[in-house]
């Protein structure tokens, strides 16, 4: 119904945002993210998904197209409303988040207010695709296979365990192993990898 609002900010809290568009307000909820784009009195555009319920419409705001796309994604999830796609999308960019499913990273996911694991293994499980086709477009340098590759192999896989164990998510050190030659012993590519992490600090 909405494809997008542009309008002047008039107000804003932790979670919402209404913008005055010819004189009607609209109140969007939305991410942390979009309401660091929002400042009270400057114009905005946000694009926009209407939510219809039996005793609601729920309007949501993003500040990009694509983060708008990532949440219309996490709501076709089984289990995942509104609420909890937007805690995700508060967590962490969409970018990051292809990262994060690419790598499995429950324990990523989970952070999220009100996200569980067992919400967390059906994002990383039903939007696996979604991923494969936003990293082919990405510049983070490693593709979807890859990050998949890392954590499936013997050697590299018990090296992002390692990583892990040593305090790195497991987003950050399947990013790392990746870029790495699996042929190489454990300990070498631990070794490796901990250098490239080093770089990132």
């Amino acid at each position: 119904m909405f494809y997008s609002l542009t309008g002047t900010v008039i107000y804003t809290d932790l979670s919402s945002v209404a913008v005055s568009c010819g004189g009607v307000g609209f109140h969007c909820q939305t991410t942390a993210t979009t309401l660091r784009d929002c400042e009270m009195g400057e114009e905005v555009t946000l694009f926009t998904h209407l939510n219809v319920r039996e005793d609601a419409l729920d309007l949501f705001g993003f500040s990009t197209q694509y983060e708008l796309t990532w949440f219309r994604h996490l709501i076709g999830v089984t289990g995942v409303g509104p609420k909890a796609a937007l805690a995700i999308l508060s967590t962490m960019m969409p970018e990051k988040l292809a990262l994060v499913i690419s790598s499995g990273d429950v324990k990523a996911i989970t952070r999220a207010q009100g996200v569980g694991p067992k919400i967390a293994q059906r994002v990383i499980l039903e939007l696996k695709d979604k991923a494969r086709t936003a990293m082919s477009g990405s510049d983070s340098g490693v593709s979807y296979e890859e990050i998949t590759a890392a954590n499936e192999l013997p050697n590299t896989g018990e090296a992002i365990a390692a990583l892990s164990m040593l305090g790195y998510s497991q987003t950050e050190a399947s990013v790392a192993v990746s870029k790495i030659d699996p042929a190489l012993p454990t300990q070498e590519i631990i070794r490796q990898a901990l250098k490239l992490l080093s770089r990132q600090v």
